[in-house]
């Protein structure tokens, strides 16, 4: 339980409570300035067009978070209507969110690659830029699979397209919260660690491209 650093390593606790915080706010940032770059201003509008991490983070997500491991930010919202090409730029923003992610942690494992041998293992920035990079990964890769709400869901729901798969598109639609939650509390309580394996897989995957031993 990450609440549980807040007592034993109040320093690390804030070091990757800043790290969740800053990869949080950069893919919800980068939905919303790809929406609006491709013709839609209703994340603008509300105010969704920034860096400022209070107008991005879910206070219930994000104590979900500290206490259960899990949680979200405010979804950013789009408007299809506004968007020029209705098939293809859903799947932009979509993306967009992950792509952040993914360039903030090649700037962070850059970074610790450069500053670990120097500054050692135990530094407090190390283990920031550490956490950092791991976190926006897996936040990347998380968001990536296509089941809604989550971002790899609009890829998905493109091919759902037509009469054909109307039922299906809405079950997903309308469920994929439901099934998401589930899959994450019984591989939580269950003990199966399919998240977990996944995450260190794709984790360890990403810093060793850039030969950094995790």
């Amino acid at each position: 339980m990450l609440l549980s650093l807040a007592f034993t390593s109040p320093l690390l606790f804030i070091a990757i409570l800043l790290a969740i915080v800053i990869a949080l706010t950069f893919h919800e940032y980068a939905h919303a300035y790809v929406a609006y770059r491709l013709g839609d201003p209703t994340a603008d509008r509300m105010g969704r067009m920034t860096l400022n991490p209070m107008s991005h983070i879910d206070p219930v997500g994000f104590l979900m978070i500290l206490v259960a491991g899990f949680g979200y930010a405010r979804p950013v919202p789009f408007n299809p209507l506004f968007l020029r090409h209705k098939k293809r730029d859903p799947v932009l923003i979509g993306f967009a969110g992950p792509a952040a992610n993914m360039i903030m942690a090649t700037v962070f494992v850059l970074a610790l690659k450069y500053l670990a041998p120097s500054l050692g293992g135990s530094n407090l920035l190390v283990s920031f830029l550490f956490f950092a990079a791991y976190i926006n990964v897996n936040l990347a890769i998380f968001n990536l699979i296509p089941v809604p709400p989550l971002d790899g869901s609009k890829a998905l729901l493109v091919f759902l397209q037509g009469p054909k798969w109307t039922n299906l598109r809405i079950a997903l639609e309308t469920r994929g919260p439901i099934i998401l939650l589930t899959l994450i509390i019984i591989d939580s309580i269950g003990g199966i660690g399919l998240f977990s394996r996944l995450f260190n897989f794709f984790g360890r995957g990403y810093f060793s491209l850039f030969g950094v031993a995790i």
